[in-house]
């Protein structure tokens, strides 16, 4: 009978404790959906902003090529043996530099000739007039006929024009000696000669280039809204030295600062562009003319347009979207419409309008719905997105970590299952 009441009392005992492990166990997910629920509703801390339009400025770059204006092609002007070559291919020259001698001496007593030319013209000359002021006294006198005095008159004449001939010759070899001796017309580096020393070379043949590194110029198409943009921003009193441009080159060996100084004033009907030109000093010659280049433009404005940081922006099944506070602070998605990106910002076409509050800090782990505590934004995208980059490096390292861990512990655990036959063989042994 005793036994029969034990196993009664033990099997009462054993229901009793189900029936709490039950109660315990139904007690555990109301109490986890409490806390979801009060974890759900409790809003998120994120950075928001009011949007409104603005005037934002733009990174712009465009291609082209580096260019010499100032180039100079070195031509014969006069014709004879080329005797001299004055400098080394590939140095650079100074403006007024000697660079060929073709004939010189011969040059030289052609302008000797025309010197004793225009000495025997003036000498001539004076005779002429020391008649005809003699024959003009005669005349006074009715000594000499006025035929005779119309013959002086005309010999000076005559003699006058042989002077101002005689003159006129001297001049010309003049040229032609200074011609004999070409000079650098331009400061630059200069190329090959085309022409060997001892050549016969004629008016007109071309001897070498020089070519002006410093400065270099860029001439480049604007697009027409670009070049709307940046006539209206000139209108406003902004001179056009004052817009900075850099240069890129396709394997980054410089950086060239330099400023716009020409911008066109129609569009070219074929491209729809404005022709530009910018300037860049190069002292050190590290870049030089024909190279392909890139060119930006800093402080090329949009004027009153919708903007958000660019970290504001997330991919949703309809595209780009934002994330939009409503009245109960719940974050909406919208998909919106991109427009030009401005270094940090991110310029709207469509999709959001003034007014709306929308979440610039990171929206990645935010979904429709989710309930948001604004917080204010200073305006700095770039801080912020320096910020999220920062975060993403951190939470990258920290990953690797714990990479590198887990694998640590995975090693040692395999090197103590290896172990645990020998150890299992010892305790057989020691039994």
């Amino acid at each position: 009978m005793k036994t029969m009441l034990s196993r009664v009392s033990r099997l009462a005992l054993a229901m009793g404790v189900s029936v709490m492990l039950v109660a315990c166990g139904d007690d555990q997910p109301a109490q986890s959906e409490k806390t979801a629920g009060e974890q759900k509703s409790k809003p998120r801390p994120v950075e928001v902003t009011t949007i409104e339009r603005q005037d934002i400025a733009l990174d712009k770059s465009y291609p082209a090529f580096l260019r010499s204006d100032d180039e100079v092609t070195l031509v014969a002007r006069v014709t004879g043996l080329l005797e001299k070559r004055l400098f080394e291919p590939g140095e650079t020259v100074e403006k007024g530099d000697t660079l060929y001698n073709i004939e010189p001496d011969r040059y030289q007593t052609a302008v000797n000739q025309r010197k004793a030319d225009l000495q025997s013209a003036q000498a001539q000359l004076s005779r002429a007039q020391r008649d005809s002021q003699r024959f003009e006294r005669l005349l006074s006198q009715n000594s000499v006929s006025r035929q005779q005095y119309d013959q002086a008159l005309a010999d000076r004449r005559v003699a006058q024009a042989s002077v101002a001939q005689a003159s006129a010759a001297l001049e010309s070899a003049n040229i032609d000696l200074n011609y004999a001796e070409v000079t650098a017309p331009v400061s630059g580096m200069i190329s090959l000669s085309m022409v060997n020393v001892g050549n016969l070379v004629n008016s007109g043949t071309e001897l070498a280039t020089i070519t002006p590194i410093d400065p270099l110029e860029v001439r480049f198409q604007l697009p027409q809204r670009d070049a709307f943009e940046l006539r209206r921003q000139l209108s406003d009193g902004t001179k056009i030295e004052s817009i900075r441009t850099s240069l890129e080159l396709p394997d980054g060996a410089a950086d060239l600062t330099g400023h716009l100084d020409f911008l066109g004033a129609r569009v070219d009907e074929t491209t729809s562009t404005v022709q530009a030109n910018a300037s860049f000093k190069n002292p050190d010659g590290s870049v030089l003319p024909g190279q392909y280049v890139r060119v930006h433009i800093e402080g090329l404005k949009r004027y009153d347009v919708l903007a958000v940081p660019e970290i504001a922006l997330t991919q949703g099944l309809m595209g780009p979207q934002v994330f939009v506070l409503d009245d109960d602070n719940a974050a909406r998605a919208r998909t919106v419409e991109l427009g030009e990106l401005a270094g940090p910002w991110q310029v709207l076409r469509d999709g959001i309008q003034d007014g709306d509050r929308v979440v610039v800090g990171d929206p990645s782990d935010l979904k429709p719905g989710t309930s948001v505590k604004p917080q204010p934004f200073d305006g700095d995208a770039e801080a912020l997105m320096q910020e999220k980059q920062e975060e993403q490096q951190e939470k990258k390292k920290e990953a690797q970590e714990e990479q590198q861990q887990a694998q640590g512990e995975g090693a040692n655990k395999a090197s103590g299952t290896d172990d645990e036959p020998s150890a299992a063989s010892d305790e057989e042994d020691a039994s």
